[in-house]
């Protein structure tokens, strides 16, 4: 995720402009994003304490707009919706892998805790609203050529319309979102607070 920032950064500072910065670091993104699908292994096996639900909805859903949506249809990769979901998860990731790495090596800063359980605040809206934009700027070149639709009659006698199933994914963040946001919400009271008493202790 690193590699990404650096990729953005030096598009942008070459460019001049932050439009149309996707070209510039879509291979490692496909890279990067596709391989987090270890994560939900990872949980399965009980490798790391997380839920295997919560983590599937999330890479998962980050896996399906970077293939299924912003690499399916071309005409949304010019999107600016794309670099604020791109930034987004960026930072994110850097920050969380960077809790994990120093967690493992028992010395955590403080920093990167607070950094971890406190910018999601702002990042996670932030990610949510370029998707969500990103697949609505999908959606008329989705029904317009019928992008994975299958109709009827076929030997299967089985119809499916991506774009009915776009519109349903959108929805699905209503009830999906605030959950997650909220779980988040009560893990940061829990972590850092638990922080505050452990250093008033000391």
């Amino acid at each position: 995720w690193l590699v990404i920032a650096v990729g953005l950064v030096r598009a942008y500072l070459a460019k001049g402009s932050y439009h149309s910065l996707y070209y510039s670091i879509e291979k490692p993104l496909k890279f990067f994003q596709t391989g987090a699908l270890l994560e939900i292994l990872h949980c399965a096996l009980g490798i790391v304490p997380s839920s295997v639900v919560l983590t599937a909805f999330q890479v998962m859903s980050r896996v399906f707009l970077t293939w299924a949506v912003t690499h399916s249809v071309k005409e949304v990769q010019t999107e600016d919706s794309v670099l604020l979901f791109v930034v987004a998860w960026t930072i994110t990731e850097i920050i969380r892998y960077s809790f994990y790495t120093f967690s493992l090596l028992n010395h955590l800063p403080y920093l990167i805790k607070w950094a971890r359980y406190t910018l999601f605040i702002v990042l996670y809206p932030m990610g949510v609203s370029g998707e969500l934009l990103t697949i609505y700027a999908a959606l008329p070149y989705v029904r317009q050529s019928g992008l994975y639709s299958i109709s009827l009659p076929n030997k299967y006698n089985f119809s499916f319309d991506y774009y009915t199933f776009l519109i349903l994914v959108m929805i699905s963040y209503i009830p999906i979102f605030p959950q997650l946001y909220f779980h988040m919400l009560h893990q940061r009271r829990k972590v850092l607070s638990h922080t505050e008493e452990h250093k008033k202790s000391e």
